[in-house]
């Protein structure tokens, strides 16, 4: 397939810069993967279409104050992206600068602590820290939140609040589970009061999440990779629900993903891994059958993963007609419902 498939006009007043001031205030549109039926609805009302007996699946993943401003030893302005902490003292970051820092290079961040480039690899870089203070709490006191490239304002204690989910707890993610966000502690306990069961999975988002597919042919483009688990009970819970004929619905491509990672092998798997799925149109989802999910960007390695879920003409529809209803757009916008065609069901 072709990148040019997963291309659509945006209008940049459809972008959301901000949140709603509640959490569950935004739009929902329900999709139908099967028959392409749209309805227009809002968040609040997911616990119509939630059943009893049903599985919601979140990424409890907790977004880390990754972006540090800094300087080279020779003074030029630099800022980083803490991508992965590896261990006590090594992360791996992106780093822009004038011209990129060779091994050996020493960085100066917020004037209170250093750095020394190690190595790159690819696109990234491999730092030592030079504190003995642990890498998280430097970046809680002296990193920022890493808003989307496509939000404009700089972060606040607002989106310190907003762009993190209302169950977030391992930190390590760049970006946010953006599905997640509309849920708010009501909601879950009317969900749970119904009987829909809640369970969890861990996938750190990375930076990679908002790069577009760059290559014409879409099988040729190189997957970022991202740290994921999948909990015993988790599994166990995929499980039962599958058993009884229940729906096991993620919130969000996320979660999805790393669902369909440990089912890689044609058997879910409990655990932790690293996963670089890439998920087009033809896939054969193993473990979910409805995503709650945000609308993506054009030519997004997101946007070819519903594609997948739904079918492709499905969410082109879809797509064009959030544009002419005005539904707000990417992480702090409106969200969508799809059920999976059956076309992309396990065989």
């Amino acid at each position: 397939m072709r990148t040019t498939e997963f291309d659509f006009l945006l209008p940049e007043e459809l972008i959301a810069q901000f949140p709603t001031k509640e959490r569950t205030a935004s739009r929902l549109l329900r999709l139908n993967g099967n028959n392409g039926l749209i309805s227009d609805k809002h968040f609040i009302d997911i616990c119509q279409f939630i059943e009893a007996g049903d599985l919601l699946i979140f990424n409890n993943t907790k977004v880390i104050k990754a972006r540090l401003a800094g300087q080279k030893e020779s003074g030029g302005a630099i800022e980083a992206l803490i991508e992965r902490i590896i261990d006590e003292h090594h992360v791996l970051a992106h780093v822009r600068a004038s011209k990129s820092p060779k091994p050996g290079t020493r960085l100066m961040f917020a004037n209170a602590f250093e750095a020394e480039v190690e190595a790159r690899q690819d696109d990234l870089f491999l730092l030592h820290i030079d504190s003995t203070r642990p890498i998280l709490e430097l970046l809680d006191e002296y990193g920022a939140l890493p808003l989307p490239p496509y939000i404009t304002h700089a972060a606040d204690e607002f989106d310190d609040e907003r762009y993190q989910t209302v169950f977030a707890k391992d930190p390590g993610a760049v970006a946010a589970p953006t599905a997640g966000l509309h849920f708010d502690d009501d909601v879950i306990n009317r969900l749970k009061a119904k009987g829909v069961n809640i369970a969890y999975v861990t996938l750190h988002v990375g930076a990679g999440t908002f790069q577009p597919v760059r290559v014409d042919n879409i099988n040729e483009h190189k997957m970022h990779s991202e740290l994921y688990s999948v909990p015993a009970e988790t599994l166990a819970l995929i499980k039962s629900t599958q058993t009884a004929g229940k729906k096991v619905t993620a919130i969000g491509t996320t979660a999805l993903r790393a669902l369909e990672s440990a089912a890689r092998s044609g058997e879910l798997i409990a655990g932790n891994g690293e996963t670089d799925i890439f998920i087009t149109p033809g896939y054969k989802f193993k473990v979910v059958d409805r995503l709650l999910t945000n609308f993506h960007l054009p030519k997004s390695t997101l946007l070819m993963l519903v594609s997948a879920f739904a079918g492709l003409a499905n969410i082109q529809k879809a797509y064009q007609h959030a544009i002419e209803k005005k539904y707000r757009f990417f992480s702090y916008g409106d969200a969508m419902l799809i059920e999976r065609s059956d076309d992309a069901g396990n065989s």
